[in-house]
């Protein structure tokens, strides 16, 4: 059974069993690139370069970086699709990719652009597919299929073909299936992809859900930050193969000394808007952009430009996470 053992670093999950841990995993590719006719010479590429981590049972973490950072490889790993070159990788008290048929039973995945949906068969034929290859009992995949289809609005999509379907629609249908067989631990990747912004909010309250109700543990890959911010209460940053960050949001906006944009529309031309705590960056007719740190409340500085100048309209953009990265990563910030 898995055994308590302290967060890494002090980071958040100090309560609960570690379901999932890495002790300096690494993972190393052969890469052969032409250099000349008929001339090949061979690169190693390392995607992950000594990861330590743990992620307790219950936790829902955002893992986060630029493209090529070995996210992907990571959760390839951790499902047993691919096999460490070095270090040690447990999941559930298993070895991911000796025990891959246990594990299976115990986890979902959800990877982003492709799909674990038979392509030509509808939705539903794929729910009964996995009702057969989980063995799930009869009254829970009714039960976890009724409650995936009325939180997810599946209901006039189950007929439908896979191949039919739009980006948003195959996400939700995905997502659903990884859920049917009431796995322990949940990996997703890019879930909110292709979303209108509605069904964003329904499917990261669907998550929240799962991860309250059942104490599913959920390690979530993103580029949207409001995904992070209403879904995880941990984030860690990797890049290059190596983890730079873990800790909350917060923490990870101070480290990269990110910030967010207020963008403000006036009625007419202006001299640069001049509040506290902002600076105006760009300045295009009415339009004026200003810049204020991440980990600030946004709240004071709209109320004071608001009572301050004429309005037309207010908004407020997030930190690009690969800036912030970026930062991080030229100033050696690493956990």
């Amino acid at each position: 059974m898995d055994k308590e053992e302290p967060a890494v670093d002090g980071g958040p999950g100090a309560q609960g069993a570690a379901l999932i841990e890495l002790d300096g995993v690494e993972k190393v590719f052969d890469v052969r690139r032409r250099t000349g006719f008929l001339k090949r010479e061979r690169h190693e590429v390392r995607a992950v370069d000594a990861l330590s981590f743990r992620v307790r049972r219950g936790e829902m973490v955002g893992y986060i970086g630029p493209n090529g950072a070995g996210k992907s490889t990571t959760i390839k790993m951790l499902t047993g699709i691919l096999t460490p070159s070095g270090g040690r990788l447990r999941v559930a008290g298993l070895d991911p990719s000796r025990e891959r048929t246990r594990l299976a039973q115990r986890i979902g995945v959800v990877f982003g652009q492709r799909t674990t949906l038979w392509w030509d068969l509808p939705l539903i034929d794929s729910y009964r597919l996995m009702h057969r290859m989980y063995r799930i009992p009869d009254a829970r995949y009714r039960e976890n299929l009724d409650r995936c289809v009325e939180l997810l609005e599946l209901a006039d999509l189950l007929d439908v073909p896979v191949r039919q379907l739009s980006l948003g629609q195959r996400m939700r249908g995905d997502i659903a299936a990884a859920l049917l067989h009431d796995p322990e631990i949940l990996y997703l990747d890019e879930p909110t992809i292709g979303l209108d912004v509605i069904s964003k909010v329904k499917v990261r309250g669907f998550l929240r859900d799962v991860n309250t109700e059942r104490g599913t543990t959920v390690l979530l890959t993103t580029h949207d930050l409001q995904d992070i911010e209403q879904l995880c209460s941990r984030v860690m940053v990797i890049d290059h193969g190596r983890l730079m960050y873990d800790g909350p949001l917060a923490g990870l906006h101070e480290a990269g000394e990110s910030e967010r944009t207020l963008v403000v529309d006036l009625e007419r031309e202006l001299p640069p808007v001049d509040v506290p705590g902002a600076r105006v960056v760009r300045v295009e007719g009415a339009r004026q952009w200003l810049a204020f740190p991440a980990d600030r409340s946004a709240a004071p500085l709209l109320a004071h430009v608001a009572a301050a100048y004429p309005l037309v309209d207010l908004s407020v953009r997030e930190p690009d996470i690969e800036a912030v990265i970026a930062k991080m990563y030229a100033g050696r910030t690493v956990s």
